[in-house]
């Protein structure tokens, strides 16, 4: 039985969704349908399929992202690999380096290369057109599977299906088009021979990595001299940063699937799969309402949330008690420090607010108040002038790195707990209701030592208060910046 490698690519910021998605906490990271992050839910897509063998998933993403992405394969006790890519160079790059450590032990194992963003509702049907996609790439095929549409979309491309091929439920890839305009998608949706590009494809890696040579051969080898050049951390494969730097950016579509039907006798052949099974790439906030079950009057209410007399409206709520009354179309999104509140209609503009925000440098644009790191978290719940409160929580058996601060003390009280504090050259513990003071200039770490999450507040007082006053002396991690 051929083996099948789930490559997830976890890369993009999904600006649209902001506040929730930031550019260091990407809508990948977040619990947008259910408990799982979308990230979480396309690595368990696979879950209970029998007919197939499934060998340990690999997330392609970025090497800021590797810790977050780590923990939340942890939580659901998922065992991965990791590669880390130094820099985005779109999604052709990232599947050339997955296919090149599918092959490191020798074998050929078919990759199914799935956006980490994305919501797929219908499993059953989905795993269905996988192993149909399977069959067709074992015999050398390059397999896409195209959405069935719905709607005249313009915010996606779309894929022309040619010849059918009846026994495999598909179709030879006839052209891809780019996104039309509205009186273009009305046809395409008339014509039931276009579908959505979902951006979902299926391959053996030799066959991607023959394909890139033909098409993009400066694209293979940056990536091979990335990977050749690289090491192994655990479940963390790590590629150099100046050879793969070198690499040229560029997409799957643009690289080689819209080239197979331009090259029939070089190139393998093309073939597209429809699929009806509640896709959505959760691109703006309506894609999410649309998705997310809904009230008898077409309302979607998440957290703390109050209507009265609304209708087609989305309300999230994070921190805070949101009450709308009297409203129709909205989506309104409450965080710790930003909201958001748009018609529904207008939400792809939401980017807009975002590039407004990246010209004015706002924090809000790259950080949530609360920060993840791979110890826990920090939360930044207020801030004065030469002050700043945070609450910390330090996962059991972690530890914050030896460090030491040039303009700023700080002051720790253990909330929930049990901490090991060093100070210099000695080590103390602090429990529940003590606390300690760090001077400015004094080298110190502090752990969790116990089974229990460790909950402190931390209270730092000082000329510069910003995240980039860290000296590192040694760290678990391997962190060698914040």
């Amino acid at each position: 039985m051929q083996a099948l490698i789930p490559v997830v690519l976890s890369g993009g910021s999904g600006t649209r969704l902001w506040p929730l998605s930031r550019e260091r906490y990407p809508k990948q990271l977040l619990s947008l349908v259910n408990k799982d992050s979308l990230l979480q839910a396309t690595v368990r897509r696979l879950d209970g399929l029998t007919d197939v063998r499934i060998q340990a998933p690999m997330i392609v993403c970025n090497e800021e992202y590797r810790f977050i992405i780590a923990e939340q394969l942890r939580l659901i006790e998922k065992e991965c690999s990791i590669l880390l890519e130094p820099a985005g160079r779109n999604t052709a790059p990232a599947l050339t380096l997955a296919a090149l450590a599918a092959i490191r032990d020798g074998s050929d194992p078919i990759l199914l290369v799935m956006p980490s963003d994305h919501v797929i509702v219908d499993i059953p049907v989905f795993q269905a057109s996988v192993c149909k996609g399977m069959v067709l790439a074992e015999e050398g095929a390059m397999v896409t599977f195209g959405i069935t549409p719905d709607a005249p979309e313009t915010g996606y491309g779309y894929i022309q299906s040619g010849d059918a091929l009846e026994e495999y439920g598909a179709f030879r890839i006839a052209r891809f088009v780019e996104k039309p305009d509205l009186i273009t998608a009305q046809a395409y949706l008339d014509d039931s021979s276009y579908l959505w590009n979902s951006g979902i494809f299926m391959m053996r890696a030799s066959v991607w990595l023959s394909a890139i040579e033909q098409c993009h051969p400066d694209i293979l080898a940056a990536c091979r001299a990335a990977w050749d050049q690289g090491s192994v951390d655990g479940d963390f494969l790590h590629v150099n940063k100046m050879a793969f730097l070198l690499c040229p950016s560029d997409s799957i579509d643009y690289a080689v699937m819209e080239r197979l039907t331009e090259n029939r006798n070089m190139l393998p052949p093309g073939i597209v799969i429809p699929l009806a099974a509640g896709w959505s790439d959760v691109g703006a906030w309506d894609s999410l309402w649309q998705v997310l079950p809904k009230d008898e009057a077409g309302n979607v209410a998440r957290g703390d949330v109050l209507l009265h007399e609304c209708q087609n409206t989305l309300v999230i709520s994070e921190n805070r008690l949101v009450a709308c009354v009297g409203i129709d179309d909205l989506a309104v999104i409450e965080t710790a420090d930003a909201i958001l509140v748009a018609h529904k209609d207008r939400t792809q503009d939401v980017k807009k607010i975002v590039d407004t925000l990246k010209l004015s440098e706002r924090a809000e644009v790259l950080l949530h108040r609360k920060i993840y790191r791979p110890w826990g978290w920090y939360d930044a719940v207020d801030t004065g002038e030469r002050f700043q409160v945070k609450r910390i929580l330090v996962k059991p058996g972690a530890a914050l790195s030896l460090q030491m601060h040039h303009h700023r003390a700080e002051h720790w009280v253990v909330v929930r707990g049990t901490a090991k504090v060093t100070r210099e050259d000695s080590s103390y513990l602090v429990s529940e209701n003590e606390s300690t003071y760090i001077p400015l200039g004094v080298r110190h770490r502090l752990e969790n030592p116990g089974r229990l999450p460790l909950e402190m507040i931390e209270v730092q007082s000082g000329s510069y208060l910003g995240e980039d006053d860290i000296v590192r002396f040694d760290d678990k991690y391997g962190r060698k910046e914040i």
